[in-house]
């Protein structure tokens, strides 16, 4: 197939994103005003408890089976690459760049979480649709590539809801600790026989071993991060959706009694159905309102911004094609290209929407947020069609 035939085929889904995100950035203004603050902040719990957990759910009870979810084990594995090695270049970034302390979590996580749930579920089935497609019949490319899509976005909501959600809490709750309390003090959370032990601490580092400060140091540290971590966040809407899902996709018994026209309970599927297709437009919407900060100021250096964007779509990208010839080469991967651009498409995709979602529930770097996925998302139109269509063209 022609390259500029596969450019157009990708660069459709793209548009429709955009043009959502666009709508969500006017109806923030303040002439509209549809979308202000509070708004958001309540269409963010709509979308935290009821939309995404609803949307995972009836995608992984609708299309994972007993058959397929062994053949898709390394999807997980992939997801998690995406992250770890994200996770590693976000921290040199913010090492080279000198970034906050209070903005890590943000940019780390920027580089590492990428849109792994919505918009894979509009590039897939558009694909899919196009009568230039690489991938086949329109019907079982669709079919599949939901089943693909699904479990990407519940794969990457328990990473973003475990992993993500708490790096940012700790790196907030890091900068608030400091910025209200004396400088060299301890937290307030800890006791106060450690409280009174540190100036002990410190007066052995200077007349002492340096090794036993090194050594409580250590301990210390560790014992303020498990305070700040929510572990309880490892049970988040989303994971829980994630657990009840594939549990009634391969119990055939549950399959039975919910899924299918003729079930008896289908209604409660296609309740669920109803409810996660709020979910996309929803999160695009808020996502195209947080843009709106991000045209007003600009609280971020101009070198994060621009060591994200060669992250997202140079590094990464690079290093998936690179995973997934070593997958494939070994057989991990089977040969359904479709599912091999599924496994790509996931290191070239911008930053997770749902980390704008998290930065509003801590209130920590909102505006440092909006600038970086204004730049994301305005960059994506070009590099994720580009990526796509050098992706379909090397598998087809």
């Amino acid at each position: 197939m022609a390259f500029v035939e596969l450019f157009v085929v990708a660069l459709v889904p793209v548009l429709k994103t955009l043009i959502i995100t666009a709508v969500g950035l006017f109806l923030a203004l303040e002439r509209i005003n549809l979308l202000g603050s509070t708004a958001r902040h309540h269409l963010n719990n709509l979308v935290f408890y009821i939309f995404t957990p609803a949307l995972v759910a009836s995608s992984l009870a609708e299309t994972v089976t007993s058959s397929n979810i062994v053949s898709l084990w390394f999807m997980p594995v992939n997801i998690l690459l995406t992250f770890i090695i994200g996770s590693v270049l976000g921290w040199i970034l913010v090492k080279i760049t000198k970034t906050p302390v209070h903005l890590h979590g943000l940019v780390i996580s920027c580089c590492s979480a990428g849109n792994l749930g919505n918009l894979l579920l509009i590039i897939i089935p558009a694909v899919c649709e196009e009568k230039n497609s690489p991938f086949g019949d329109s019907i079982t490319c669709s079919t599949n590539g939901k089943a693909y899509a699904s479990l990407s976005m519940a794969v990457g909501a328990v990473y973003i809801w475990t992993y993500i959600y708490n790096m940012i809490r700790a790196s907030g709750s890091q900068h608030n600790n400091t910025s209200t309390q004396v400088p060299k003090l301890p937290p307030m959370d800890m006791d106060h026989e450690s409280q009174l032990a540190l100036p002990l601490i410190a007066y052995q580092t200077t007349h002492d071993h340096h090794q036993g400060h090194v050594v409580t140091k250590m301990k210390q540290h560790i014992k303020i991060w498990t305070q700040r971590i929510k572990f309880k966040m490892l049970f988040a809407p989303s994971t829980i959706a994630t657990i009840v899902g594939i549990l009634i996709g391969v119990s055939s018994l549950l399959r039975k009694l919910i899924i299918g026209n003729e079930a008896p309970l289908h209604v409660i599927d296609s309740s669920a159905s109803m409810l996660g297709e709020a979910a996309i437009p929803a999160m695009t919407l808020i996502v195209g309102a947080n843009l709106l900060k991000g045209l007003k100021k600009s609280e971020v250096g101009v070198w994060i911004v621009i060591g994200i964007q060669v992250i997202r779509y140079v590094a990464l990208p690079l290093s998936g094609i690179c995973v997934v010839k070593v997958a494939r080469h070994f057989g991990l991967v089977g040969s359904d290209s479709l599912y091999q651009f599924v496994l790509l498409l996931q290191y070239a995709l911008p930053s997770a929407m749902t980390i704008g979602t998290i930065t509003q529930l801590f209130e920590v770097g909102e505006s440092e947020c909006s600038v970086i996925m204004l730049w994301n998302y305005a960059l994506a139109s070009v590099a994720l069609t580009l990526w796509t269509t050098y992706y379909m063209w090397i598998l087809s």
